[in-house]
């Protein structure tokens, strides 16, 4: 019996070690892409179909919106104060930079939140572009920004003020299938580094050329919670980071998978009939 239960032994390391030895590689190529910094407040929209690598759009238009009870304060001369505030603050992390560089200014998405009841409040902050409303005319629509690669995670920059608050990111998959992700609490003092990786069932390809499915941004979402004040807050985030695996194999005709390409081909082929 123990000479039997040492040979199954050798069998089964035999198996793993051939396993490891003759298993296919798996290439990997990671790099990070600044998806936003905040420090372009009149930013131009961005071609969603951007696919350029080397110059990745790092400015983006950004709106919010409170929920329900979000204040708003009648004033003396007719004009009420609308909560949520958004507002572009010229500040930045010192452990994102030490002092501003030359010729720069560094800026921080501000929101200055006010609600007239305590509870699970949010204030959504999405990206936006010229487009046509739901009512049919001109005017700012979201655009979920379409990430690089096949992203592994995700960081950004919070300042808190110790609010038992906490923060959401949204996504969307090729589907158009929502997934949200929880980023954590905000209850602390100062800029800190908030950082998720993305689950392994969101899905970012296909088996079929091409295969990359990128994922998009949607937006963050800020909630309270029941039992903290939700009077009169301020809150900034900074510099959306991700971390993507751009690797993709070669092969022979893979440019005719290019979704940019397939237009520019078949829109010069319709020209020659």
């Amino acid at each position: 019996m123990r000479k039997r239960g040492l040979f199954t032994l050798s069998l089964i390391l035999f198996f793993l070690a051939a396993g490891v030895c003759f298993s296919d590689e798996v290439a990997v190529n990671l790099q990070s892409f600044i998806v936003e910094t905040f420090d372009n407040p009149n930013a131009p929209d961005t071609d969603e179909s951007h696919s350029d690598l080397r110059n990745w759009p790092s400015e983006h238009k950004w709106m919010i919106r409170g929920s329900k009870f979000s204040s708003v304060i009648k004033s003396d001369n007719g004009e009420d104060d609308v909560y949520p505030k958004l507002g572009f603050v010229h500040s930045w992390p010192d452990n994102l930079y030490r002092r501003e560089p030359e010729g720069k200014t560094l800026r921080v998405l501000g929101i200055h939140g006010k609600f007239d009841r305590m509870g699970y409040n949010f204030i959504e902050i999405y990206p936006v572009k010229q487009g046509r409303t739901r009512d049919g005319r001109d005017g700012l629509v979201p655009a979920p920004i379409l990430l690089p690669g096949r992203v592994k995670n995700l960081d950004l920059w919070v300042w808190g003020s110790n609010f038992d608050y906490y923060l959401e990111v949204h996504f969307m998959d090729y589907r158009g299938i929502s997934h949200v992700v929880n980023m954590g609490s905000v209850k602390f003092k100062g800029w800190k580094n908030l950082a998720i990786n993305i689950p392994n069932h969101i899905p970012q390809s296909v088996v079929y050329a091409p295969a990359l499915k990128g994922l998009q941004l949607v937006k963050f979402v800020l909630w309270t919670t029941p039992m903290e004040k939700v009077d009169d807050f301020y809150f900034y985030l900074d510099e959306v980071k991700v971390l993507s695996d751009i690797f993709e194999d070669q092969w022979d005709g893979e440019g005719l998978s290019d979704p940019v390409r397939i237009q520019e081909l078949w829109s010069e082929a319709a020209q020659q009939r």
